[in-house]
């Protein structure tokens, strides 16, 4: 009953690496490549925190 209120931390994450996706693309086309290859690090790390989460379920 009272995990009705609990937020799920895998559709947190997952907010947050469609936002860090998005800054990438804009950094991209740009032509910042080294700031977006930070970008893309930053989200594969987060994209692996998910897919951890998804097997521990």
């Amino acid at each position: 009953m009272f995990g009705l209120f609990k937020k799920d931390p895998v559709k947190q994450l997952e907010k947050q690496y469609q936002a860090i996706m998005e800054e990438a693309m804009h950094i991209q086309r740009s032509g910042d490549l080294k700031a977006y290859a930070r970008k893309i690090e930053a989200a594969e790390k987060i994209l692996a925190e998910i897919e951890s989460l998804k097997a521990a379920k």
